[in-house]
């Protein structure tokens, strides 16, 4: 199946806002960094499935017996995904995105081997890859990465290893990033993991920023040391929008520890006195009610990434990442961050840039208003990489740390635009967002003029409102559903 088949079956490709000059115009969605836009084909399976929903945790009635079987099989769908050995890894659904899986394993980690009590995580972590270690390890020491700000590189793989001797039998894992979702470079996890299994560390991977770009395998790495200990993603950001994270481990790592989680579905028995963990795998570390629908929609979207071949599509993406670096590179005034060399430092579909003498505040607000264009701005919880990204400007800026106006204008300026491509991001949305740029650039003041900064720091137009409720109410919706339904209000 051709990689760029399936690039208009995403739910939201046609979404139309009427914009600040009285345009309408579809939006160019930008901001698949954050989370994607659903796959339909995957969210139709998920949907089909409805009609036989009931619980797990049974066979005796037909449509237990079917949501059981669909719940198993997405399980293995990521395992088949990830290339992980069924017989040694094990797949659990957990909470939202990939938070709830991180905290589990920083917790469960820093039980199995209280004595290893540092854990080395590098500079460019998002915070879920960053606070739960901070909060469960005694220690938490940041790797530097390679280049100078603001062309960062991917991690010091040196500096790296040097810090395993400097902490010689303490270092109980490598928590890192797949690719950073700020910059989206990528690092060599294979090649890390290689490293903390020579320090006897093991090695968690947030594929978070990865997976819907390339592909990523756990045990045929091409050698035992180089397999992947455990490799956390979320739903939401692999065409899976309301699907849950995703935890894939060695049971090695999680048997003979009680879980980090208990209630139903995960014990064999409960008595007065005591309760029995079940052996089998996921079911014990799954307690309560699983998200089902969410996580077969998950599978499905795996499913078709696969068929459709995710090394096609990561090509795909490369030319288009390549050509945006290109042209962005090419106007003066832009500022891009990161290496910007791909054999140097090869990166995914993420960019981040700032314009000068512009906030990227008040950048964002003129590209939705006027272009329909869907960045996002900030630190994108990520704020010591961000902050390390800029630091040559933020000191070029000299401000006087007492100055009544400098923590506003800091809080303004620390901070970029993120534009981010996804699976359906076709070459008119990227000429959508350089038309933008092209414009703020040669009309600064003309827009500054349009807009004030309020208390939060955000830039809100003097004229143009767009109230979420305009273009979805909830209770209209409500309405509207009822009404196609047959039923009115004098019926409820």
């Amino acid at each position: 199946m051709p990689p760029d088949c399936l690039t208009h079956d995403f739910i939201g490709l046609d979404t139309r806002y009427r914009l600040a000059d009285g345009r309408v115009s579809r939006r160019h969605y930008l901001d698949s960094a954050a989370s994607t836009l659903a796959l339909r084909c995957a969210r139709q399976v998920a949907d089909d499935l409805l009609p036989h929903y009931a619980n797990t945790h049974s066979d005796l009635h037909f449509s237990a017996r079917i949501v059981s079987r669909a719940y198993e099989w997405a399980h293995a769908r990521v395992l088949r995904f990830l290339r992980a050995d069924p017989e040694r890894h094990t797949a659990i659904f957990a909470g939202s995105g990939c938070t709830a899986a991180l905290n589990r394993l920083a917790r469960a980690l820093a039980a199995r081997r209280p004595e290893r009590d540092v854990v080395l995580l590098t500079l460019m972590e998002h915070h879920a890859n960053d606070l739960p270690h901070r909060k469960h390890a005694g220690r938490v020491v940041h790797a530097p990465l390679t280049g100078d700000a603001p062309a960062l590189g991917a991690v010091d793989l040196a500096a790296l290893e040097a810090l395993l001797h400097q902490y010689r039998g303490r270092v109980n894992y490598i928590a890192v990033s797949a690719a950073s979702n700020v910059t989206g470079i990528v690092n060599p996890v294979h090649a890390i993991a290689a490293l903390a299994h020579a320090h006897g560390a093991w090695i968690v991977v947030d594929a978070s920023q990865y997976l819907a770009h390339a592909p990523l395998s756990i045990s045929d790495t091409g050698g035992a040391d180089r397999e992947l200990d455990t490799v956390v993603f979320s739903g939401h950001k692999l065409y899976a929008p309301g699907s849950p994270g995703v935890m894939v481990a060695r049971r090695s790592l999680l048997e003979d520890q009680e879980p980090d989680e208990v209630g139903g579905g995960m014990v064999e028995d409960v008595r007065l006195n005591g309760y029995q963990i079940a052996r089998r795998f996921p079911d014990r570390e799954e307690a309560g009610t699983p998200d089902l629908i969410g996580a077969v929609q998950l599978g499905a979207a795996l499913a078709a990434l696969e068929r459709a071949g995710l090394e096609r599509v990561h090509a795909l993406e490369r030319i288009r990442l390549r050509a945006l670096l290109d042209a962005l590179a090419a106007l003066p005034g832009v500022r891009l961050y990161g290496e910007l060399d791909l054999e140097r430092a090869p990166r995914l579909g993420v960019v981040s840039f700032n314009l000068d003498g512009l906030e990227h505040g008040l950048v964002t607000a003129v590209l939705n208003d006027y272009h329909n264009v869907a960045v996002r701005n900030g630190c994108f919880c990520a704020h010591p990489y961000v902050r390390e990204l800029l630091k040559p400007e933020l000191w070029a800026l000299e401000l006087d740390p007492d100055a009544p106006e400098a923590a506003a204008l800091l809080e303004r300026r620390q901070g970029m635009v993120r534009a981010s491509l996804g699976w359906y991001t076709h070459e008119e949305d990227i000429a959508a967002l350089l038309t933008g740029i092209r414009d703020l650039l040669a009309r600064p003041e003309h827009y500054r003029a349009l807009y004030r900064p309020d208390a939060d720091g955000r830039f809100v137009h003097r004229a143009f409102t767009a109230p979420a409720e305009r273009d979805f109410d909830p209770d209209a919706a409500l309405e509207r559903a009822l009404a196609r339904s047959g039923v009115t209000r004098n019926m409820l």
